[in-house]
């Protein structure tokens, strides 16, 4: 009889071979922690290097280290909106996503950062309440440290949240503990608590009525490729020349100052100059394509590819000034011991903001990217176009009414905008029915629209879960960076007196 039991020897064997592979997938997922913190420790040791000597140098290169370590956490959570559209869409992969936002998130910041950063965040903090230089490092500390930390466990969690209301929350929190309530500006805080509801509902509105649009001209006309050959240069053009616009009101602030309406005019220059080159590009590549939706995403795909860049470009302009604005006023007043309303950003101040957002994009990205562009509903390169589009209009739009917006929550917003939209069109619209059943023939039963609310709850287009955790860790965000804000300043400040 055959003797069917495995040798000691080839039993032990499998166990170290199965002890190996164990290892071997635990330390893979700790390869980008400690790259993480290898460049919290450069940040720490270069700008001890460039500020050996000077008074406060050992504060500063602490408050380097949690600067790099908010730097990552942005680039890990708030980046995504930028490219996530674009790849849920399959518009291009994950890897070419990332270097994309990495190169475009760290020129934007290099090039068209803010030199100058107010240092108590919008006004938030009255700054004669924390005239005292102690107090107000212990207060920029505190925020710096539960801004980062609440960032990181939205990450965790997967939800993507709003770097610039984290940091308001932390200075907030900061200020009460140092100053009371008194010294919180609460208009300033009423209209960012506005802000909470107008950024996504506006986003998605936009995104939604493009959406409607491009269902109603395009996707759902007899001959799709000559109504896209007549609409997609237009479509190209309004999204250039929002782009236009939103760089020169937002992203090129450092180099230039534009008001609204030139920011305008120029950019209906743009468009009228992106339309009348792209007609007949559109035109040669829609040449020869088969009368179906599959074939309109083609012609959206290039265009998203280049919202992605220009979407990062001016979040790294802008965003980059949450993680280096609080680290540049500890190190204006660590140096000088006196408080100002300004400070000029360092160089390496503005280096440790530019890299660590895009470091903390290639680490740790995927995840939400994956979650802004598959998980919450489905999307294809023209509903993902709409998003883009959104972005960049809705951002103009509360610039020009003074409303304080997030563009995390208008991403977001136009993702979900699209997915409700979906959603109602497909249940509600009798001019999709009629193009279905059109597109079926006579032989079969005709589509009629779905009246039963179990068939209607199935058939949901947007994760409800995804949806509720996302809003939940909007309204927490400022209350929770604030109380761990509040907490952390007294240990900051025993620490730093």
């Amino acid at each position: 009889m055959q003797n069917l039991k495995k040798p000691t020897l080839d039993k032990d064997l499998d166990k170290f071979s199965y002890m190996e592979e164990a290892a071997g997938f635990l330390g893979r997922g700790l390869i980008a922690p400690g790259i993480a913190l290898v460049f919290i420790v450069i940040c720490a040791l270069a700008a001890g290097a460039s500020m050996s000597g000077a008074p406060g140098s050992v504060l500063i290169v602490a408050a380097a280290a949690i600067g790099a370590y908010m730097a990552l956490n942005i680039g890990a959570n708030d980046v995504a909106n930028n490219v996530g559209p674009a790849v849920g869409s399959r518009a291009m992969t994950l890897v070419t996503a990332l270097i994309i936002a990495a190169i475009f998130e760290s020129a934007g910041a290099l090039i068209a950062g803010g030199d100058v950063v107010g240092t108590i965040s919008k006004g938030i903090i009255d700054p004669n309440s924390v005239a005292n230089a102690t107090v107000f490092m212990a207060a920029m500390m505190a925020a710096l440290v539960s801004s980062a930390l609440w960032i990181n466990l939205a990450t965790w969690i997967g939800a993507p949240v709003s770097t610039t209301h984290s940091i308001v929350g932390g200075v907030m929190g900061a200020g009460i503990a140092a100053a009371g309530f008194a010294s919180v500006n609460w208009v300033t805080m009423a209209s960012i608590a506005a802000s909470w509801v107008i950024s996504p509902f506006l986003g998605g509105i936009i995104a939604a009525a493009f959406l409607a649009f491009i269902k109603a001209f395009i996707i759902y006309q007899d001959d799709k490729i000559a109504a896209a050959r007549r609409w997609v240069p237009v479509l190209i053009a309004v999204m250039a020349g929002a782009f236009a616009s939103y760089l020169a009101l937002k992203g090129l602030k450092k180099i230039i100052k534009i008001d609204m309406p030139t920011s305008l005019v120029f950019g209906a220059v743009v468009g009228v100059v992106v339309w009348a080159a792209v007609k007949p590009l559109i035109r040669r590549q829609s040449e020869g394509l088969e009368n179906r939706n599959q074939s309109l995403r083609i012609l959206f795909s290039i265009p998203l590819v280049c919202s992605a860049a220009l979407l990062s470009f001016a979040h790294g302009a802008n965003d980059v000034a949450n993680a280096v604005g609080p680290l540049a006023a500890i190190v204006h007043t660590a140096e000088l011991g006196e408080v100002a309303a300004k400070v000029s950003i360092p160089l390496w101040v503005m280096a440790v903001g530019a890299f660590g957002i895009s470091l903390g994009l290639l680490l740790f990205g995927p995840k939400l990217i994956n979650m802004v562009g598959q998980q919450i509903t489905k999307l294809n390169p023209m509903r993902a176009y709409c998003v883009s589009l959104s972005a960049a209009i809705t951002v103009i739009i509360a610039s020009g009414l003074g409303l304080p917006v997030s563009s995390t929550h208008i991403a977001i917003g136009a993702v979900f905008g699209v997915g409700f939209f979906r959603e109602w069109y497909t249940d509600n619209s009798k001019r999709r029915l009629e193009y279905v059943n059109k597109r079926q023939g006579s032989g079969r039963e005709p589509v009629r629209p779905i009246r039963n609310r179990e068939e209607q709850a199935r058939r949901h287009l947007v994760r409800r879960a995804h949806f509720m955790t996302i809003v939940a860790a909007w309204i927490i965000t400022v209350p929770a960076a604030a109380i761990i804000s509040g907490a952390l300043y007294f240990v900051m400040y025993k620490l730093i007196s």
